[in-house]
Parts: structure tokens; sequence; C-alpha cells
């Protein structure tokens, strides 16, 4: 048996994946701050969340910090959660709401003349 342990990825995410934008970062640091772009911003294009940083003076450094937080922000890991539920399943959301709301799951009572509740859609 093979010691190495093999394991699937499940996810890939990619430069074509990302937007990076780069800006100047302003504020303290005088005349090198306001000649080069350091700021970085990436943003996840499918799940619409950002990563941002300029706390550094080099480019290199604040793309590191933004990334980090771009895989900490709530519409990522919400993203990643749903992708990895998915990737269990082998069923989109969507495919699950459907199955779901399916006639042979829904039940719908109403009230009749005599102001009780009962089943107004037979099985």
């Amino acid at each position: 048996m093979d010691s190495k342990r093999q394991s699937k990825k499940f996810i890939t995410i990619t430069k074509k994946d990302l937007e990076v934008q780069t800006f100047r970062s302003g504020g303290k640091g005088g005349q090198h701050q306001n000649k080069t772009d350091s700021g970085v911003r990436i943003i996840h294009k499918e799940s619409g969340a950002r990563g941002e940083s300029r706390e550094q003076r080099s480019q290199h450094a604040n793309k590191k910090i933004a990334l980090k937080r771009l895989t900490e922000h709530p519409k990522f890991r919400l993203w990643l959660n749903k992708k990895a539920y998915e990737y269990d399943n082998q069923k989109t959301m969507e495919q699950i709401v459907d199955e779901s709301m399916s006639p042979s799951h829904l039940k719908v009572e109403g009230k009749n003349e005599e102001d009780k509740w009962e089943l107004m859609i037979d099985e």
C-alpha cells in the first residue's frame, strides 16, 4: 500500500477567478507612497468577496495580506461552504431546492367552512 496519502482537489482558484487591482495607498510615507502603486485589492468574481491591503510599502507583501483577508471574508466563506456541500452531494443547491419543493414533499392546508384546518391537496 502506498504510504503517501492521496487526496483529490474539490476546488481550485486561479488568477482568472480573481480581479487584482493596484492603487496608490496614500497616507503617511511621503513621496514614495505617492509614486508607487503598492496598495492591492483582490476581488473573487464568483462570490463578490474582496480583500484589501495598503499597510506595507511592498506591493508583494500587500498582495499576500489582501489574499489572506479575501479568504477570511464572510462572502468567500459562504461560497466555499456552498461549493463543498455541492461536492459532497454531487448536486447544486438549486437541484436540492427543486427536489425539496416537489409536490410529493409539500403539504398544503387551509381552513374549511367549519373554520378547521384540513389538507387541501390530496397526495
